[in-house]
Formats: structure tokens, C-alpha cells, sequence
């Protein structure tokens, strides 16, 4: 284990990665994701092993489990180190781990880092101080702003934007952009209203838009928000019938639908569709009937754009709500209205194999993938997935141990926790020099001038 190794992990999600890790632990393996941290040096193992261990209360155990790998100098180890001791009521020593030097200071990243880690032991102040110099960055501004949450300094933050929001609207009113102060309105407007200053708040932000004075669309999105919370609907009606209709539309119905007014609400978003068919409009609607259970009425609203491209398209944020829901996933699909996807005709065959696979149909299932093989980028590894979702674990793990490959290996591993065999799991799932040295090998193969391989597979 080197400081290299473990950069490339984390850059890679190399190893066991989070969602693995978190497998093991929901099932109770907490003892073997320590010890694939101790033996194998795996990175995400550690983390997840520490935070379990945390959350119970056993410090100790969770900085043992994180000792060989800030025995390496890795940053982010020593942050994870420092974060226990902090959770452990044992200040001093976590910010003595990662206190920042001169040059720490210099950075923004560092000082970010450390500015959280000092409010979270209660030192606001001194965290508040070490952000200053970087507060012409939007990012710090937004950081000052989330630590400063509930902690009495929301005059002091005001100090610190006010300036930055006040430089926004003189570019907009010199026809300027500054990116340097994009969000500075926003936040002005967040920090003044759980001040208690809502009124302020809201009355700033109705003069930049009315004056046009929004260098992004955040500006006029947070005013809309804004006016929703604080129940001023009459406002937000006005501000959705005009020039801004596309963007604040939405905002409004769903701020009727959270008081009930479900059916106002509809009304509003039909009657925008019959005098401006935007898609936008369509794709509220169709969400919002889906939510409702209203599945049929759903497709219909959502059915002229079956056939749009790309993100215009409206067939894919139908399915994505039913995909835990194979039946009514599987009915969407095989809908007289639902037409495939434009130029992706392959997503449909993707997602009738898993609904089929989903309602037990694994044959089925299978057989989409046989007679649409060309999306699949392995369709021995899909069947075996089709099978495993279908519930039948003992069919998938013989065909992915018949596989053999490295891929096939990795999805074995979900397969055998499922089946109560973690142990067989991990000593199945590659190791991080096994895929380090896999990524070695891809990483020679000469490439075209577009980048892509001169050898199969293309």
C-alpha cells in the first residue's frame, strides 16, 4: 500500500467500491471489511468499516482500522483520521493532524477542508477567519454560508457577500458577466432569510429580477422558491404569467400541489400546454400524474415527446420511477402510445428485459437479449444479471463463474453476498493490483487520432 496505490483507488473506484462495501455491511460484514482493509488495502473497505464503527461508538477500533493508511502521509486518510478523533471528543488532536501551514493556507481546497473540520468542533470563528481570504471564490461563499448555518453569524456572513452580490448586479447593469459572482445574490438572499429578514429578502431579489439585474437563471429560480416558501403564491402567479413562464411555471404548481390544491394545480399546467405546448410543461404534468398513481393519463400527457431527442425526450423520466416497479414498468413499454426512444431503440430493449427479468420472466428476459444483442456490451454477463434479478441466484453464479473474467468476477461478488457467501464473495472479487494491472493493459492499446482503439474491441 502506497500513497500512489491508494490515489489510484480512490480516483478509480478501485478495489471494493463504496456500493460494494455498503453490500457487505447491510448484511452484516463488518468484520470482513475490516479485515479486506488490513489484507488487501482496500481503501473504501476502510471508510465504511470507520464509519460503522463510529456510529457504534468504538473510536479506537475505527482509527486502528485506518492507522496503515495514514502510516502513508495520504491527505485523505489523515482527513478521515482527523474526523474520528473529532467524533471521539478528541479535539485538539484531530486539528493538530491537519492544521494547515502557510502554504495550506494558500489554498482554497485545504482551507475549505480544515474551515469544516473547525466548525464541526464548534470553532466558527476561527473557521469563518480562515475562509476570508478565499471568499472571492463562489464555491468558499457557498461553504461559509452552510457552516454558518444555526451558528448566530449571519451578520458576519452578510458582511462577507454582500459585496461580492453587489458586484453582480453592477456587471448586469454594465452588461457584463462575472462568473466570480454568480451566486453571490442567492446567497445573499438564503443568509437574509433564515435571519429572520425574509421580507428583505424577497424584496431584493424581486428588484434584480424586475430590473433584469440576474447574471444566471439560479437568480430568478431562488426568487421563485423563495416567494413559494413564504406562501406568497400571488406573486409567484404573476411571475410565472409573464416573460418568465418556462422557468417559474413549475414552481408554481408545485407550490399549489404542496397545499393541497392537486387539482389547481393540473388545471394550470393543461391550460399552459394548450397555449404553449412546451415540453417542459409536458414533462411536469406526466411526473406529477405519475406520482398520483394516474399512469395512463401519465403516457398521454407525456406521448408526443415518446419520440424527441435526447433530454427533450419525455420516455425516460417515466421509466426511471418504475424501475423497481416491473409491472407497471413493463405496461409503460408495451403501451399502443409508447414509441421507442429516437436513434436509442436499444433502451427499450434494456428496459423490457429487466421488467420481464423483474416479474420472475427470466426466459423471457433472455430472450430479448438474444434477439437484440447489439446493445449489450457482454450479453453472457446481462444474462446472468437477468437471472440474478429474476431471483435466481445459484443459475447467475454459475454462469459468472463459467465467465471467468474480470468483469463477470465483479458482478459474481453481488451475486454470492446475496447468497450468504461473503467470504467466497471477496476472494472471488479482483483484487487492486489485479485491476490496476488490467488498466495497464487497456491503457497500451494504440489508438487511433479520435482516440479510439486500432484493436478489438473497438
Amino acid at each position: 500500500m502506497d500513497i500512489d496505490d491508494l490515489g489510484w483507488q480512490a480516483s478509480n473506484y478501485g478495489g471494493l467500491p463504496p456500493r460494494k462495501v455498503d453490500l457487505l455491511l447491510e448484511h452484516g460484514h463488518l468484520d470482513l471489511v475490516i479485515r479486506a482493509a488490513e489484507e488487501r488495502g482496500e481503501w473504501f473497505c476502510a471508510e465504511g468499516a470507520a464509519e460503522v464503527l463510529c456510529r457504534s461508538g468504538e473510536f479506537a477500533r475505527a482509527l486502528e482500522v485506518m492507522e496503515p493508511f495514514v502510516a502513508t502521509g495520504w491527505r485523505t486518510a489523515l482527513w478521515a483520521a482527523a474526523d474520528i478523533l473529532l467524533r471521539a471528543g478528541r479535539t485538539d488532536e484531530a486539528l493538530d493532524l491537519v492544521r494547515p501551514d502557510e502554504e495550506g493556507r494558500a489554498s482554497p481546497f485545504v482551507c475549505r477542508s480544515f474551515a469544516e473540520l473547525l466548525a464541526n468542533a464548534g470553532r466558527i470563528d476561527e473557521a469563518i477567519d480562515l475562509l476570508v481570504p478565499h471568499t472571492g471564490e463562489a464555491w468558499i461563499r457557498s461553504v461559509l454560508v452552510e457552516i454558518t448555518n444555526g451558528q448566530d453569524r449571519d451578520e458576519r456572513s452578510l458582511a462577507l457577500i454582500t459585496p461580492h452580490a453587489e458586484a453582480a448586479r453592477r456587471a448586469c447593469d454594465e452588461g457584463r458577466w462575472d462568473r466570480s459572482c454568480s451566486d453571490a445574490q442567492e446567497l445573499q438572499a438564503r443568509v437574509l432569510e433564515r435571519a429572520g429578514r425574509v421580507d428583505e429578502a424577497i424584496r431584493s431579489l424581486g428588484e434584480d429580477v424586475a430590473d433584469d439585474r440576474c447574471l444566471t437563471q439560479n437568480t430568478l429560480i431562488t426568487y421563485a422558491e423563495l416567494l413559494a416558501r413564504h406562501g406568497r403564491l400571488d406573486e409567484l402567479r404573476a411571475l410565472a404569467s409573464g416573460q418568465h413562464a418556462h422557468s417559474v411555471l413549475c414552481h408554481y404548481a408545485d407550490a399549489l400541489r404542496v397545499r393541497g390544491r392537486v387539482q389547481e394545480a393540473e388545471t394550470v399546467m393543461r391550460d399552459a400546454i394548450a397555449a404553449d405546448d412546451w415540453v417542459g410543461y409536458r414533462a411536469w404534468l406526466s411526473s406529477a400524474l405519475l406520482q398520483d398513481g394516474r399512469l395512463d393519463d401519465s403516457i398521454t400527457v407525456a406521448e408526443p415527446g415518446f419520440s424527441w431527442y435526447d433530454c427533450s425526450n419525455l420516455l425516460a423520466p417515466l421509466v426511471h420511477p418504475l424501475l423497481d416497479r416491473p409491472e407497471e414498468l413493463l405496461y409503460l413499454l408495451e403501451h399502443p402510445l409508447t414509441v421507442p426512444h429516437h436513434d436509442h431503440e436499444e433502451f427499450r430493449h434494456r428496459w423490457r428485459a429487466f421488467a420481464l427479468a423483474g416479474l420472475g420472466r427470466a426466459e423471457e428476459a433472455i430472450a430479448v437479449v438474444e434477439a437484440h444483442p447489439d446493445p449489450w456490451a457482454d450479453p453472457s454477463i446481462v444474462r446472468a444479471s437477468l437471472l440474478s434479478t429474476a431471483g435466481d441466484l445459484a443459475a447467475a453464479a454459475a454462469e459468472l463463474r463459467d465467465l471467468g473474467t474480470m468483469e463477470a468476477r465483479k458482478e459474481l461478488f453481488e451475486v454470492l453476498v446475496r447468497q450468504g457467501q461473503a467470504a467466497e464473495a471477496m476472494a472471488a472479487h479482483p483484487t487492486v493490483a489485479e485491476q490496476r494491472a488490467a488498466g495497464a493493459r487497456t491503457e497500451s492499446v494504440p489508438l487511433r487520432e479520435d482516440g479510439y482503439s486500432l484493436e478489438p474491441p473497438f
